[in-house]
């Protein structure tokens, strides 16, 4: 079949003069966006989009048209305003800040109340193990020179932590993430 007997046919909506232009030219035309584009998947995405819009307004084909100069431009003109998008997505980047970088309007109330809690929780440890839990977290000492200061075994401070750790985050288990992670 010729171009105007293909538009004819696929302007009554014939699924077989569809598939046979799509045979004939959809892999030229993801050749072609390729080649503008870079990308496979993104040319494979266009030359797709271009034949749905084929079928989506086959009833507006001119009769007259040339298919595959049709097919072609429109691959085209779809492949650079794809790379225009990008290209003003990307020139947008740094002028845009993502919503996740903007802190909560409530973010300093959530973080007093956060700090209050942890302070009670550790006010609230056991005095062996807040002495130990202390000497850890807040003067920076290792288990083994926690150990030599308080006179005890490494193992005994490392049981010592494990229990303020526990604790600690049972406390505090309404303001941390699901899973309690820390």
């Amino acid at each position: 079949m010729d171009d105007p007997e293909l538009i004819t046919a696929l302007r009554r909506g014939d699924d077989a003069a569809y598939a046979t232009i799509f045979r004939t030219v959809y892999a030229g035309l993801v050749a072609a966006a390729e080649r503008l584009l870079g990308d496979r998947a993104s040319a494979e995405d266009v030359a797709q989009d271009v034949m749905l819009e084929l079928w989506k307004r086959r009833d507006a084909l001119p009769a007259d048209v040339s298919l595959r100069g049709y097919l072609y431009q429109s691959v085209r003109n779809r492949a650079l305003n794809r790379l225009r998008h990008l290209r003003t997505a990307r020139e947008a980047e740094p002028h845009v800040r993502p919503p996740s970088a903007a802190p909560p309007a409530d973010a300093g109330a959530v973080t007093g109340e956060l700090e209050a809690a942890m302070r009670q929780a550790v006010a609230d440890l056991p005095n062996d193990v807040r002495e130990t839990f202390l000497m850890s977290r807040v003067d920076g000492l290792t288990y083994a020179e926690i150990a030599t200061a308080v006179g005890l075994s490494v193992k005994t401070v490392e049981a010592r932590m494990g229990r303020a750790l526990r604790l600690v985050r049972e406390r505090l288990a309404p303001w941390l993430p699901e899973g309690g992670g820390w």
